[in-house]
């Protein structure tokens, strides 16, 4: 066996057991309680913030890290407290607006910055890229009026097949280019097995979990094959743009968080509107 076949063994090994230690941890934190849940998306959306602010500095921009992720954690808490009827008064997420503004109050005292509207831009696209999606999270779980660990379970168990589907099909099957532009290594054939697996993975999460019905987990499977497809092309372009090859080492064999979730920031806001108009009519 050459080398390379011994590195890609290894990195598949990792692969394996970080996905399997991963899913396991999530699934059990998930299914204990809503703290459960908060304490893990919230940790999750302060790494991958992190990550996100980390990789642009890399390229010289100078986003308020701090501040940013602060206010992302605020995010995410207003979300899950209102959305699980902890707090009722949804005047509170008026709090963001002010918040907002001192990041221009906080740049204007910064002296040596040749261009701080672009480290403002980027500060706030820190928020709206990571820290929003995954606050919506909180919608989803809580969209039948109580907490519902099924609706998450089930969307990473989708979501994770979608991954696993299209890595191994375009491992063994990959010829024809699906953006080479962006990703030359994405194909049409991973994206056909993700989508494969993924409705698979849909019907058979309907015979366990009935918080959805069938034909619900089935369009959720689609948002996730076209976002999540979506998402983890636009994360390709921001390292493209930024000339790096993973997001990070965090995850072994996955590479960073943003690696690891991309298809999720894109997925999640359309998974929440259809939700929210299921659960309406």
């Amino acid at each position: 066996m050459t080398s390379n076949s011994n590195n890609k063994f290894g990195d598949l090994v990792k692969r394996l057991i970080t996905g399997i230690l991963g899913a396991a941890f999530t699934i059990f934190v998930v299914a204990y309680d809503q703290w459960g849940f908060f304490g893990a998306f919230l940790f999750l959306a302060v790494m991958t913030q992190l990550e996100f602010y980390k990789l642009i500095q890399a390229s010289g921009i100078i986003p308020l890290k701090t501040y940013g992720t602060l206010m992302g954690i605020l995010i995410f808490t207003l979300f899950f407290l209102g959305s699980s009827g902890h707090v009722h008064d949804t005047d509170w997420f008026y709090i963001i607006l002010p918040l907002t503004s001192g990041v221009y109050f906080i740049k204007l005292y910064k002296k040596d910055e040749k261009k701080p509207f672009t480290n403002i831009a980027f500060t706030f696209l820190g928020i709206f890229y990571v820290a929003l999606p995954i606050s919506l999270l909180s919608v989803a779980a809580f969209s039948m009026g109580h907490y519902s660990y099924q609706i998450i379970i089930g969307l990473f168990l989708i979501l994770w097949a979608s991954d696993t589907g299209a890595y191994f099909a375009g491992i063994q099957f990959g010829k024809r280019k699906l953006f080479e532009r962006v990703s030359p290594k994405k194909s049409w054939e991973g994206s056909v097995g993700g989508a494969i697996l993924s409705l698979v993975f849909a019907v058979g999460v309907s015979y366990y979990f009935h918080d959805l019905a069938r034909w619900q987990w089935i369009v959720i499977s689609l948002i996730i094959i076209v976002c999540g497809t979506y998402g983890d092309l636009v994360e390709s372009l921001f390292k493209r743009s930024m000339q790096i090859k993973d997001s990070g080492r965090k995850l072994p064999g996955h590479g960073g968080f943003l690696d690891r979730f991309d298809g999720l920031l894109l997925s999640v806001p359309f998974i929440v509107i259809f939700l929210k108009f299921c659960m309406k009519y």
